[in-house]
């Protein structure tokens, strides 16, 4: 309270000595020039009165001497509010509080030393270390790229870009700290506004590294009786002229959640560039149609969303064999939809919170993946903890192992990780879920048995699409690809063998690719039939087996 005291008193006394100054200035200038101020109580008066003679007009000498010294009152009035004043605005709230700032004085001292305003843009929005990005920040941002280009600024920073057309000699170019560039006001002649860009290191750590993320921040400097312009014209149409670029320039990419060393971003990501399309995805003709329009729906569904009043997302759950296609989906999805990958390994990730901040740093757009995830953390929860004692209560001796083996596996999941299946339900469908929009939440696992129904439920997984073993439509697909053949006289023996013996997608297509410069679709489609032959004579020899073994074993309870 003393310091906050002592503060405040301070402040009154520079207050006082600003006014003292300013009110000798105007009382000198008014002396050289004749001005008249309205509030000055030593004004000369106006008219004279009849039989009064007026004031003789100062001589030149005097005029010159008044003028000389109300310089210098300007002067030392400039230096004390750089000096003293400026810094002690941004406080004036704190120390002072309203019935300072209120004042009349203060304002016009304010206007007639800074009339401009400013606004600033940082690139994280939230607080704590819940902040998501910014995107007016990175509208504004791509729309700045464009007046660098055309600017007379002197120190850049250059970014490669590759565009829709593929090219990728572009550079998209951003302001370094400190750095100003001008823009005009489009309908007002002359006016202009004024964008620095400003960045703050994170704090040090105890052993010397980075302990945050850089903090950037774009401002904006303008003058007040543009502020009304500024703000419902001029912002607005920039934000919309950087969206299109952003749309234009955009790079698809790649995300796994390894928190880089250069931005303190919880993601890292590389370019995203994989070919495969619906297209060239070897599955049956109307399941992939039924997904596509599933797709098509999903993206062109914005209003439909706003007006049932559910979060802009979909889920999906892929299962299947290993080897089926389901990593080869994802990417098929993407490029279908133009997104970003987010690939969550979870097995890296620490606990809900974690979970949740991951979520937010997504961008709209995305598709959000999660692979093998009955194999990523223990997904059965407290539900399957009391099956087992029930099972072990009705077993005996059972019960025991059963609670043993809970322990042991609740020490060792949290020596490594504090996230839980409901951490991951909040994530996927519950109030997390919403934090963003046009996002698809994809599931891959090759045992969907293992997953609690809950995960998988609708609402949160949408859509299951089972990826079964290649079919005789697969084959078609793949071989029409590989070797541009739509009919063989190998196509029914091939036919047959696809339906009594199980192989996926990836093993008929490594079977059709050549592999030297003599192979041709007659010795791809052969080799693709002794393989298939084999496994049929495998599964036909492990059946033989197995009824041996047990016929043997039928044999020795006889006994």
């Amino acid at each position: 309270m003393a310091g906050t005291e002592a503060a405040r008193w301070k402040g009154l006394r520079l207050t006082a000595i600003v006014t003292f100054l300013w009110r000798l200035f105007r009382r000198q200038l008014s002396r050289a020039t004749r001005i008249v101020f309205p509030d000055d109580p030593h004004r000369l008066p106006i008219t004279a009165a009849a039989g009064d003679q007026a004031p003789p007009p100062p001589s030149s000498t005097a005029s010159g001497w008044h003028l000389t010294s109300a310089a210098l009152m300007a002067s030392q009035l400039l230096y004390l509010y750089t000096t003293l004043l400026s810094p002690a605005l941004p406080l004036r709230h704190t120390f002072f509080g309203r019935h300072l700032t209120s004042r009349p004085l203060m304002r016009r001292l304010a206007r007639l030393f800074d009339p401009y305003r400013t606004l600033t843009f940082d690139e994280y929005e939230g607080g704590g270390r819940m902040a998501g990005r910014s995107s007016a920040y990175e509208e504004i941002k791509a729309y700045l790229s464009v007046t660098c280009a055309a600017s007379d600024a002197q120190h850049l920073r250059a970014e490669g870009a590759t565009g829709r057309d593929g090219a990728t000699d572009k550079l998209v170019l951003s302001m370094l700290d400190g750095e100003e560039i001008s823009d005009e006001l489009a309908g007002v002649g002359g006016a202009t506004v004024w964008w620095r860009a400003r960045s703050e290191a994170p704090p040090r750590s105890d052993g010397g590294g980075a302990s945050g993320q850089e903090k950037r921040q774009l401002t904006i400097r303008y003058h007040g009786r543009y502020h009304g312009l500024v703000n419902d014209a001029y912002l607005p149409r920039i934000r919309q002229q950087g969206r299109e670029l952003i749309v234009k320039r955009r790079q698809r990419k790649l995300f796994t959640n390894i928190r880089s060393v250069y931005t303190g971003s919880p993601w890292s990501h590389v370019a995203f560039e994989h070919p495969k399309t619906f297209a060239t995805l070897a599955m049956d003709p109307a399941r992939k149609k039924e997904i596509v329009d599933d797709l098509y729906t999903f993206k062109n569904g914005k209003e439909y969303y706003a007006r049932v009043g559910k979060p802009w997302k979909r889920g999906y759950l892929l299962y299947g064999p290993p080897g089926t296609g389901k990593s080869t989906m994802i990417a098929a999805m993407a490029n279908y939809l133009d997104y970003d990958i987010y690939d969550i390994e979870l097995t890296t990730v620490r606990s809900n919170t974690e979970l949740r901040k991951l979520l937010i740093e997504t961008t709209r757009k995305s598709v959000i993946v999660i692979e093998d995830i009955d194999c990523s953390i223990d997904l059965t929860g407290e539900r399957m903890k009391k099956k087992k004692k029930q099972a072990g209560d009705g077993n005996g001796g059972a019960s025991t192992s059963a609670t043993v083996d809970e322990d042991s596996s609740s020490s060792s999941s949290s020596t490594t990780s504090w996230m839980t299946l409901s951490g991951l339900l909040n994530v996927t469908d519950g109030l997390w879920s919403c934090c963003g929009e046009e996002r698809i939440i994809v599931f891959t696992t090759n045992f969907v048995e293992k997953l609690d129904r809950a995960l998988i439920r609708k609402g949160r997984m949408d859509r299951h699409i089972e990826m079964g073993y290649c079919g005789f439509e697969a084959f078609r697909s793949l071989a029409k690809m590989y070797h541009d053949v739509d009919a063989h006289r190998l196509f029914d023996d091939i036919g047959e063998l696809l339906r009594e013996v199980e192989m996926t997608t990836a093993d008929v297509a490594e079977h059709l690719t050549p592999k030297s410069s003599e192979d041709n679709p007659d010795t791809c489609l052969e080799a693709l039939v002794k393989a298939l032959q084999e496994a049929a004579k495998e599964k036909a020899n492990g059946g033989s087996e197995m009824n041996m073994q047990d016929g043997g074993q039928d044999d020795i309870d006889e006994q």
